[in-house]
């Protein structure tokens, strides 16, 4: 579990293919702290390390993370958000995130506001994935608050911190992000469909 606070952003430094899987191998000034079997959120999405050497470590994505999330699109020099799980004793200063990409969605604008931005993003409604005004969602990652909530768009608010802290600093209209949506809210539109049957 995780809480969508960014500890710090890794470099995409090696891709190896092998099958349908793709091997990243990222540099990050953690490393050292590491362990095989860890779990670490990249970009949002939950990967296993499982090789770590000197300042790189690397994680492997199989075919059904490749096609939900933008792992698949990474290129060597990319910027990918990291996040290590939550301890039990720590506090929960985002929300909820569990690692499980729901869908990405497409930067439509960035609108610079008095020293931030506002970036809109629109995604293929489907499911239980929906957006309230106040609520949570994860973009890459990230622990946001919504906005502006629409039918298959939705607006955040970005500050100096976090834009310079995260891979927001390279996000442009039709980049592609990972959205993990927030589980509560999941939970309770499936409850109330099953319910509305």
């Amino acid at each position: 579990m995780f809480s969508g606070i960014i500890e710090r952003t890794g470099t995409v430094v090696g891709i190896r293919s092998e099958q349908e899987n793709k091997h990243f191998t990222l540099r990050a000034d953690f490393c050292r702290e590491l362990k095989i079997d860890q779990s670490i959120a990249h970009n949002g999405v939950c990967l296993t390390v499982v090789d770590i050497a000197d300042d790189t470590y690397t994680v492997t994505a199989m075919r059904e993370t490749l096609i939900k999330s933008n792992l698949g699109a990474l290129r060597e020099g990319d910027l990918v958000n990291l996040e290590r799980s939550m301890k039990p004793d720590a506090l929960l200063d985002g929300h909820i995130v569990q690692g499980h990409v729901d869908q990405t969605a497409l930067c439509t604008d960035v609108e610079e506001a008095g020293g931030s931005w506002y970036f809109t993003f629109r995604y293929d409604e489907k499911g239980d994935n929906v957006t309230v005004e106040k609520g949570s969602v994860a973009v890459n990652g990230v622990s946001l608050t919504v906005c502006d909530s629409q039918p298959g768009q939705f607006r955040v608010a970005i500050i100096p911190y976090t834009f310079e802290h995260t891979n927001f600093c390279r996000i442009r209209p039709g980049t592609a992000v990972n959205l993990e949506f927030d589980i509560v809210g999941k939970y309770i539109a499936r409850l109330m469909k099953n319910y509305l049957k």
